[in-house]
């Protein structure tokens, strides 16, 4: 039996990238999947990708996809899809809706107010929207799951101002949740993938799925990269848990979570962004005092061997 069978989920933002990942993995443990977002077949933005193709990929996996147009800053959409939805068990808030307007490199006082504020709507706003009224639904239910879709589990800096913000507010989000849904049997996690081979990254290196090991040309980190549904798949497991309120209200790693449930990435391989950071950049100075340091304070020799380099 699989091991969402009957279990109804909405992913936030599942038109591509890690939330079509996440429906698809759902979906491949047998859950109904609703998949939201604003990039529909009636309705085309800039990508090609839609809500309707994630569905019927849900569907072909074994779920149950249902493609539902919504614009996640409209709190009246949200709240008609949550009425439509009614009782259910998993909610994913994945909208990001960044990467256009993230510009690394520059300092928060050069960069455009509205742009970087527009981030800031797109990425945090959706997610506390799309909370506030999927959740009264989750706990109709008697229980379920919040995840929330972020990028790193650690609290360094992520090399961009409003960028870093997002990103450590959406952890700060599932904390804040947890805390007051702790008495309700309704789990709240982040959740981060590693080095993601998302359909915009593989037009960023200018390869396909077929041939993205080419990327590496670029930047040989992308070796170590994984597609969409290694996070899906990881955010699957932790719904499939039964022990997950133990869990309730920290960030977890689709890396360091393959590792716990034995799940791995769409060709049978199972990256481990965490330890190749630290391999590879082990003489770098942030890397000790900024990045790793924060859960595990000692040399990186240490940290190598605690992670059976």
């Amino acid at each position: 039996m699989k091991s969402l069978a009957g279990k109804i989920a909405v992913v936030a933002g599942a038109t591509r990238g890690a939330g079509r990942g996440i429906a698809l993995a759902l979906g491949e443990a047998g859950a109904t999947v609703y998949c939201t977002g604003r990039s529909s077949r009636e309705h085309p933005r800039s990508r090609p990708e839609t809500i309707e193709e994630t569905a019927e990929m849900v569907t072909a996996r074994g779920g149950n996809g249902i493609a539902v147009r919504v614009d996640h800053l409209v709190p009246a959409d949200v709240e008609a899809l949550f009425e439509r939805v009614g009782k259910f068990d998993i909610l994913v808030n994945d909208i990001w809706g960044g990467d256009e307007l993230t510009k690394f490199g520059e300092m928060f006082w050069e960069g455009s107010v509205e742009q970087n504020l527009q981030m800031m709507h797109n990425a945090i706003d959706t997610h506390i929207i799309a909370s506030r009224y999927g959740v009264p639904r989750l706990l109709e239910n008697g229980g379920g799951l919040v995840v929330e879709i972020t990028d790193g589990d650690f609290y360094g800096y992520r090399g961009h101002f409003f960028y870093d913000l997002v990103k450590t507010t959406v952890i700060r989000m599932a904390f804040g949740m947890a805390f007051e849904l702790r008495k309700h049997n309704v789990a709240a996690v982040a959740v981060t993938p590693g080095f993601l081979r998302s359909e915009f990254m593989l037009e960023h290196f200018k390869v396909t799925e077929e041939n993205w090991r080419d990327g590496a040309k670029i930047d040989p980190n992308f070796l170590v990269s994984e597609t969409p549904l290694f996070v899906g798949r990881a955010v699957a497991a932790l719904a499939a848990d039964p022990n997950i309120m133990q869990k309730s209200g920290r960030v977890f790693a689709s890396w360091n979570l393959a590792e716990e449930y034995g799940f791995d990435d769409a060709d049978g391989s199972r990256p481990h962004w965490g330890r190749h950071f630290v391999e590879a950049y082990r003489e770098v100075p942030i890397c000790d005092e900024g990045f790793y340091r924060y859960w595990f304070d000692g040399p990186i020799d240490a940290l190598l061997e605690k992670m059976k380099m």
